[in-house]
């Protein structure tokens, strides 16, 4: 994290530093740096894709002939920043949610929550929404070390647990069984209210204890992963998908019985899973690349679920 940390820092003084020193020689720059010339090629690869506005318009025009670096439109982005409300939402909600990391240093910690403060008061009414929108990181410190030393201690644990099958938090005690990282990072574990095996994603858990009960999960076979996390069973209900050319990851990402290409190039696929109210946050992420077609239920709660998410816009904004 501090090594991403101090690269952000860097770059930002990069950008000063190259607008004053037209035609500046890597070599030097390099040296002012204190970083290797690789360090700072690999640095110049990255400020054409910055920029000045979310929507991908006005990116720093920086490149390097191997010797000297140039930036070719320094006027062009040398205008105070404004912030539309939907970018000055996404910045605050960013900035808050690194700000929560584990392990970043107090120093960086408090100048993001500065920034917060004074993004804030420049974007005025823009701000409040973002107030409403949280980013959640899985895997995070607490979380992870917890389950890493219950592990090791042999011991249960008490989560509170978001249920996107049951539609809110659940409380539960598990015994641990192991760590699974596929996309996301996951407890495999004996649960003790359901009296079976379960899986949990770590970023949906929201609070955790390591119990002084020890851990006595039965004696069963690891589960086989080999063909991927989730495996649906043939009887399990069928979802069908219709999505856009934006959307077609879901093909990648889902386990599915077929993918249908659309003549838009789009997909329309077929898929199946134990709990189909678990794909409404999918048909919320797709936005307009795709909706759930089938079962018609499961269609009639993303959209209410899509609508309730843009009550939480000011008018004109969603």
């Amino acid at each position: 994290m501090s090594n991403a940390i101090d690269q952000t820092r860097r770059m930002l003084s990069l950008v000063t530093y190259l607008r004053e020193r037209p035609g500046a020689e890597v070599a030097e720059v390099a040296r002012a740096f204190g970083i290797t010339e690789r360090e700072l090629i690999g640095d110049l690869h990255v400020l054409p894709m910055c920029g000045t506005s979310f929507r991908g318009g006005d990116l720093l025009d920086i490149d390097t002939d191997g010797d000297r670096i140039w930036w070719h439109n320094v006027d062009d982005v040398a205008q105070p920043l404004r912030l539309a409300a939907d970018e000055a939402t996404a910045l605050l909600v960013a900035a808050r949610a690194v700000a929560g990391l584990p392990g970043l240093r107090r120093r960086d910690r408090e100048a993001l929550t500065r920034a917060v403060t004074k993004i804030e008061d420049a974007a005025g009414e823009s701000a409040e929404s973002s107030a409403r929108v949280g980013v959640t990181f899985e895997a995070e410190g607490q979380v992870f070390a917890d389950i890493d030393r219950a592990l090791t201690e042999g011991r249960r644990l008490w989560l509170r647990y978001w249920s996107h099958g049951r539609g809110g938090m659940t409380e539960r005690e598990v015994d641990p069984i192991r760590l699974v990282a596929e996309g996301h990072t996951y407890l495999e574990a004996w649960c003790r209210t359901s009296e079976d095996r379960r899986i949990f994603r770590l970023d949906r858990v929201a609070e955790i204890k390591v119990l002084d009960e020890p851990a006595d999960p039965p004696r069963i076979e690891p589960r086989d992963l080999s063909a991927g996390l989730v495996n649906p069973a043939a009887d399990d209900p069928e979802v069908i998908v219709e999505v856009g050319p934006g959307g077609r990851w879901v093909a990648e990402y889902y386990t599915h019985d077929k993918a249908e290409e659309l003549p838009d190039g789009g997909l329309r696929i077929t898929l199946r899973s134990a709990d189909p109210s678990g794909l409404r946050p999918l048909a919320l992420r797709l936005g307009r690349d795709g909706r759930i077609v089938s079962p018609p239920a499961l269609a009639e709660q993303a959209r209410e679920a899509a609508l309730a998410a843009l009550a939480g816009y000011p008018e004109g904004q969603a």
